[in-house]
């Protein structure tokens, strides 16, 4: 909750920064408005038409004239409006026939469109789309044409838009085919853009997207932040820029400043490198990640032209050959974890919210350290790590050394490199040919590429076995990451004494939540850590080989959380993973308890399970009890009995063979002979209540945040039930919508997307996310035979993001051609030749002609309308028809305008799912300007 504070704080700050004004203008140097809201969507492709015959096959050649669903004049107004974070997978049912890999969830082929205005006082600007991130592979058009294509779905996408935007009344188009049938990885990878998309406008001279580095570093004369700032230049002189850059602390002091010139040419780039010196700051770490912000400002001579504003931190890391890892000289053992990003309820696209309660779970565990399994993480995520005090490993998606490849791996270290909590950077995950002559020369390359970039940080690869070939991996790296090989620990120390070494991947454990008895005929693993894959460990064992290794920096087990796709050991029905010591929710699993026991030293730690519901002909068998904690010793009493005691073993942790009995079991901590803690296992009643129990205590009413809610029931005495497995039903008034529900059952085939939720032993997760506004949310939750619960969640007013405004769908008409202009009356049906490409000039909508060679021209263009399933009311608006006119649709005289003045005309038609061909005749007299003052749309 505190996190999230200063997090809208911050948020608050950065943003008045972000848009700070220079004195005299009107409008902000720089804006970072969301695309997130109203964009179109179809589920499925839309085949381009096939184009034949000349005409067709010269237009389809030029720019600006994309066809089919990526035409700016495609008809969208019938798809359904859908906002951003997206991800279509998770909305649909699960299919034996599809991907084990991917959950069992189709994925296939989608579409998103999106319109905007821009203001003609943004003319001159330098504009630019980003979307952080889209699965899997996605081509985008602009306006008609191919802006980019994007062959991952993990690295940002950053679109220069500046000289195809139009202004005013024209709508700009945006149009995203999103391919997600192609894969990149093993797991769970979604579909849609599944991350934020933004519109950036910035003054032609403007630092560019990632293009400040600044990360303090410490040498022999102290801590100083070398800041690179690249600055570019779109407009049409070069131009000299002085950078000013100040280091403020949290409370928004400034502690130093330097400055520096530079010029830039006309379309160019160049980097302003500048050296503060910085004197006793307040060091970064897990337990106190103190943050210092960077403000950039740029001036073009005396004008105020460009502010942005990062964050930093000061810390020192270094790994050490013999004792591991050292964060600010400290020696700290990695307790990490290794997660994919999908979560309960949402897939792919996680509010950024969850972050913060993801990373609260785990910090809960006692977890410090962090490794994106596979791929690079959101930026809101790395955001929350600096935030809350979570070291990071940052993973590279694609081994791959060719050209585009190496860029994305650049992309990810200057997105990347100003953040405090990333320690590591990995350029592969268990690679083939990580034990090869090629596999080190790529790595050596990738590296070479990473330190071109950012010095500060080692680079390492998570590598599974070649480490004794003669030409491996691991002597091009840094740190060598070890997956899975525990065996090989010991021997490969000794063998190179002076490599530094982690285990970048490690456990590979099986567990249920709530489970307490094996059944593999019904896809069920004990939650007692007894099982595991035959190339990992339990999560005790891999943890004992780590600590007894002063060598090894420490561990990154698989996983902290589980993820949908590779449900090993199993397939159909299961369709989630059963690694993580939480489930998909984050509720804890056993390991989750056995890891806190290990790696929290700071307060007492007591758990124990199992539940205490037992079967009536269980009674006098032998239950077997699991006790976690890190007290000397530990004592079981049952319904005020003695059962025994023993030394507690921070290893293996504490089990017991109990008779059971019903009534409670508890566990009693000692350390130093004195009771340090007391936990409980209770027989419970039969469920009578549901009951909510929220994650925080309010939303932020800003339209984004959103806030996990426990789902369960209870006896009469309020206990919570165990073994419960109700069909809850869920209702929502107020600031407030569901997006997602889920249980953590790895073999659960329910929908994600609904109003109800069975539980899972005992518990159930609703995803709710703020509205913008402050009407306090009502939960409502019922089960049959139960007393429903009503969750009341305050709604806090809070600031919003800046958002480009949603418009009214409309299919605007802007290619049209137009023909030479006669002094008598055209044909207005006539045809055009196949093959004349010159007599009909292009022209656009929103300008008029000055009709100096004749008194007449036409003006023809065609449009689809692709959503009328039958005959459907629609109307052709001239926002600005100036001339005497004849307006014709599909060879008939639909209009007639007797004036020559401009007017506003609107022409209602009977739209049917079809190809139009509209011609308009203008008639002026000569040198007179005529035609279409304004936007034309079919609505």
């Amino acid at each position: 909750m505190q996190a999230r504070i200063w997090a809208l704080l911050f948020l608050c700050c950065i943003s008045s920064l972000i848009s700070a004004q220079d004195p005299g203008r009107n409008t902000p140097v720089r804006e970072k408005l969301t695309l997130d809201k109203g964009w179109k969507f179809f589920k499925g492709d839309i085949p381009f038409p096939v184009v034949k015959g000349h005409r067709e096959s010269y237009n389809n050649a030029k720019a600006g004239n994309a066809l089919g669903a990526a035409a700016p004049n495609f008809g969208d107004m019938a798809w359904p409006i859908v906002n951003l974070p997206h991800d279509w997978a998770v909305e649909g049912a699960f299919d034996k026939a599809e991907n084990i890999s991917q959950s069992y969830r189709k994925r296939g082929i989608g579409w998103y469109r999106r319109q905007f205005k821009l203001d003609p006082s943004d003319r001159g600007r330098h504009l630019e789309i980003q979307f952080d991130g889209i699965a899997t592979h996605a081509t985008i058009w602009f306006n008609g044409m191919v802006v980019h294509r994007n062959w991952s779905g993990y690295t940002s996408m950053y679109v220069d838009i500046t000289a195809l935007a139009k202004y005013g009344d024209e709508m700009n188009s945006i149009a995203v085919r999103v391919d997600a049938d192609d894969q990149e990885g093993w797991w769970y990878e979604g579909a849609g853009i599944y991350r934020h998309s933004w519109l950036v406008k910035r003054s032609p001279l403007h630092v560019i997207t990632d293009g400040i580095f600044a990360n303090p570093i410490k040498n022999e004369s102290g801590w100083t932040i070398p800041a690179e700032i690249t600055l570019a230049n779109s407009g049409t002189q070069p131009t000299k820029a002085d950078v000013q850059v100040s280091l403020l602390d949290a409370t928004g002091k400034t502690v130093a400043t330097g400055q520096t010139q530079t010029s830039v040419t006309n379309l160019g780039q160049n980097i302003a490198r500048l050296t503060i010196k910085v004197d006793n700051p307040t060091l970064w770490s897990v337990d106190n990640p103190y943050r210092y912000w960077v403000k950039t400002i740029v001036k073009q001579g005396t004008t105020f032209v460009d502010s942005l504003t990062t964050t930093c931190g000061f810390r020192t890391i270094r790994f050490d050959a013999d004792s591991g890892f050292y964060l600010n000289e400290k020696h700290l053992k990695l307790q990490g974890v290794c997660n994919h990003q999908d979560h309960a309820g949402v897939g792919m696209a996680v509010p950024d919210a969850l972050w913060e309660f993801r990373l609260r779970k785990l910090k809960e565990m006692g977890v410090n350290a962090y490794r994106c399994a596979h791929n690079p993480p959101s930026v809101e995520f790395l955001d929350a790590c600096d935030r809350m005090g979570m070291l990071v490993m940052d993973e590279n998606r694609n081994f791959n050394t060719s050209p585009e490849y190496m860029g994305q791996l650049q992309w990810m270290v200057r997105r990347d490199r100003n953040h405090p909590s990333i320690i590591l950077w990995s350029v592969f995950n268990e690679e083939p040919m990580q034990g090869s002559e090629q596999g080190y020369e790529m790595v050596r390359r990738m590296s070479a590429e990473v330190k071109a970039l950012d010095t500060t940080r080692p680079v390492t690869a998570a590598m599974n076995g070649g480490l004794f070939a003669p030409h491996n991996v691991s002597k091009a790296v840094d740190v060598v990451g070890f997956n899975y090989q525990m065996h090989i620990y010991d021997r490969f120390h000794k063998e190179n004494p002076t490599m530094k070494l982690t285990s970048s991947e490690d456990a590979s454990a099986f567990q249920v939540r709530g489970e307490y008895k094996t059944d593999k005929g019904k896809n069920i693993i004990d939650a007692y850590d007894s099982e595991r894959a035959l190339w990992g460990a339990t999560h005790r064992g891999a943890w004992k080989a780590i600590v007894e290794r002063p060598y090894l920096a420490g561990a990154f087990v698989w996983t902290g959380f589980d993820y949908r796709g590779e449900p090993s050991p199993f397939s159909w029905p299961s369709a989630s993973s059963f690694f993580g010591a939480m489930d998909l929710c984050g509720f804890p699993k056993t390991a989750f308890y056995i890891h806190q026991a290990q790696w929290v030293a700071d307060k007492p730690i007591l758990n124990m399970v199992p539940h205490w519901n037992w079967s009536a002909d269980s009674v006098g068998k032998s239950i077997k009890v699991m006790v976690m904690s890190n007290a000397d010793s530990v004592r079981l009493v049952l319904n005020g009995k003695p059962v025994a005691g023993q030394r507690v073993d921070t290893y293996e942790m504490n089990t017991f063979q109990v008779p059971y009995s019903p009534g409670k079991l508890e566990a009693i901590a000692y350390k130093g002979g004195k009771e340090i803690a007391r936990t409980k296992q209770e027989t419970t009643d039969p469920p009578v209540a549901v009951q909510l129990v929220p994650d925080r205590l309010a939303l932020d009413g800003d339209g984004q945040d959103a806030m996990p809610i426990t789902v369960r029931v209870v006896d009469k005495k309020g206990r919570e039930v165990p073994t419960a497995s109700n069909v809850v039903k869920l209702s929502i008034k107020g600031s407030g919508r569901i997006i997602g529900v889920g249980n953590g059952d790895p073999n659960s085939h329910e929908l994600e997307k609904g109003d109800q939720r069975s539980l899972f032993n005992g518990l159930a997760q609703v995803i709710v996310q703020a509205d913008e506004g402050i009407i306090p949310v009502e939960l409502m939750a019922s089960a049959e035979g139960l007393q429903p619960f009503t969750l009341r969640i305050p709604v806090r007013k809070a600031p919003l993001v800046a958002a480009v405004p949603m418009v009214r769908p409309t299919l605007q008409l802007t290619e049209w051609r137009m023909s030479p202009f006669t002094d008598s009356k055209p044909n207005p049906v006539i045809e055009i030749a196949e093959n004349d490409m010159n007599s009909w000039l292009p022209t656009k909508a929103a300008q008029l002609q000055t009709f100096a060679e004749g008194r007449f021209a036409l003006f023809r263009t065609s449009f689809t309308l692709t959503d009328s399933p039958g005959e459907t009311d629609r109307t052709l608006s001239l926002k600005s028809l100036t001339g005497k006119a004849e307006v014709w649709l599909n060879n008939q005289l639909i209009f007639t305008k007797a004036s020559e003045g401009s007017e506003a005309v609107r022409i209602p038609f009977k739209g049917m799912n079809k190809t139009y061909k509209l011609v308009v005749l203008i008639e002026a007299e000569k040198a007179k300007q005529a035609g279409f003052g304004g936007v034309v749309n079919v609505e």
